[in-house]
């Protein structure tokens, strides 16, 4: 089991979806008009053969929203260099756990408390989005950072990441995102805060 696990950054760019279709032939010395187009039984590279399925930017959740632990937000999502899509997070549980979770972090973690976000990803554009992370961050009850940072996972508190098979629609994992606050602190609440819109105006859960 690993600690003190950095997290990666998500970077990227948007994959294109190209559609194409075959037509007809004119019979040779007719004097009719050529046929319409013939329809083809498939196209290679349609969502009903791909496994993509387009999402629109009405589909996703504002940014700024607030939403309640355990309602689902749609958000555009990229990670390194070559992947994009779109998933959806629905945060399960915002808890506070036991200051000993943190003794492998040393005098690092002392006067923290750690807490843990459980959440489940889904896979919404079905893209392939395997091994990728998503970050969350914990917020105190006026909505703004906790003033503490702290990356990794306890045994109380896996940070999985997606598995080989999270390239298709509706496809899921489960993990936990550790993050801490003060003593005597409190945690409101959990903010998503990657990709454009919303580093500067996040989506939040309230605890």
């Amino acid at each position: 089991m690993k600690f003190d696990r950095i997290a990666l950054s998500a970077t990227g760019c948007a994959a294109v979806l190209l559609l194409s279709a075959c037509g007809g032939e004119e019979k040779g010395g007719s004097p009719a008009p050529a046929p319409s187009p013939a329809p083809t039984s498939a196209s290679a590279s349609s969502p009903a053969t791909s496994g993509t399925v387009p999402v629109s930017n009405a589909d996703a959740t504002a940014p700024g929203t607030s939403l309640k632990v355990g309602e689902r937000a749609v958000v555009p999502f990229k990670y390194g260099k070559d992947k994009a899509g779109t998933i959806a997070i629905t945060v399960k549980a915002i808890e506070l756990g036991p200051k000993e979770d943190l003794a492998s972090y040393g005098e690092k973690a002392k006067g923290m408390t750690p807490v843990y976000i459980r959440m489940t990803v889904e896979n919404v554009g079905g893209t392939d989005l395997t091994y990728s992370t998503v970050r969350m961050r914990a917020v105190g009850p006026d909505g703004k950072s906790t003033g503490v940072i702290i990356t990794g996972e306890t045994t109380a508190c896996q940070s999985e990441s997606a598995k080989k098979d999270f390239k298709t629609a509706g496809a899921t994992y489960e993990t936990c995102e550790l993050q801490a606050i003060r003593d005597g602190g409190e945690v409101g609440g959990a903010e998503f805060n990657d990709g454009d819109g919303y580093k500067d105006d996040p989506i939040i859960w309230k605890k």
